[in-house]
């Protein structure tokens, strides 16, 4: 059950690979291991691309609600937990190099959020993806209010929000949520030759484009985590947020009743 993040390097490329089974559910301690890895990524010079996948069979359950370090207990320190936990997430956005993620399962919620923080996403043909934050009585989370309408458009965004459904994999092709889908056993080579790709080009030239494109992201994101973890916040004093956390945990149908 430990909570692991390695990083291998594959020429230019950075393969960056975190684990927490068994669904990879991500702590603030986990998420601020790999942004961690991420600035000190951007700093090597012999980085050109980072290439952010996971172990298993799931590419991340969302966020761990149980563990000490998660979202389901108070730090010590009297900090917000889950302040604390988006705090780690807006470092993720201010990464400098180019991401390729490979999503070989499920994407949930913080997964997701994970997910759409990289630029481009190459999916297996059995992977998932779902902001199902109102089946657990919650608000969005992890900027996804402001990332996923800017990449899959607002009326898909609002759809994948206001039912909390999951997509499959040849949807998110549509909807532009990835980028490519392949074979399970060829998920991992074809986000390799798209890493490869990018990683022939100038490194300075890549920093460059980049920037210009994400510009004004990293704060856009911040700005929306804010209204998100004060709508949260409030959430998570309802019984309706208490119950959508039990029915998780006891896999039924959630009874909510607008209290």
């Amino acid at each position: 059950m430990s909570e692991t993040v390695s990083v291998e390097m594959r020429g230019a490329v950075a393969e960056l690979t975190f684990s927490h089974p068994p669904n990879n559910h991500v702590s603030t301690a986990l998420l601020r291991e790999i942004a961690d890895e991420l600035e000190e990524l951007d700093e090597d010079a012999n980085v050109r691309v980072v290439l952010l996948a996971s172990e298993g069979r799931v590419f991340c359950g969302g966020a761990d609600l149980v563990a000490p370090g998660g979202l389901g207990e108070a730090v010590t320190s009297g900090a917000d937990p889950t302040r604390l936990f988006y705090d780690q997430a807006i470092r993720m956005f201010g990464s400098k190099k180019p991401i390729v993620a490979a999503i070989q399962g499920a994407a949930v919620g913080a997964g997701l959020g994970i997910a759409v923080a990289a630029d481009f996403r190459i999916a297996s043909t059995e992977a998932k993806f779902a902001a199902n934050f109102v089946k657990l009585g919650f608000h969005p989370g992890f900027g996804l209010s402001h990332t996923l309408p800017a990449l899959i458009g607002v009326q898909n965004a609002r759809l994948m929000f206001l039912t909390g459904r999951r997509v499959k994999a040849e949807e998110a092709l549509r909807l532009g949520l990835v980028d490519s889908i392949v074979a399970p056993d060829d998920l991992m080579s074809a986000a390799r030759a798209l890493a490869d790709e990018i990683a022939e080009n100038a490194p300075l030239a890549l920093v460059s484009t980049r920037r210009t494109l994400n510009a004004g992201r990293q704060a856009a994101v911040e700005a929306s985590l804010l209204r998100e973890h004060a709508e949260q916040t409030s959430l998570k004093l309802t019984a309706d947020y208490a119950e959508g956390v039990a029915s998780v945990f006891e896999r039924r149908p959630a009874k909510f009743t607008g209290a």
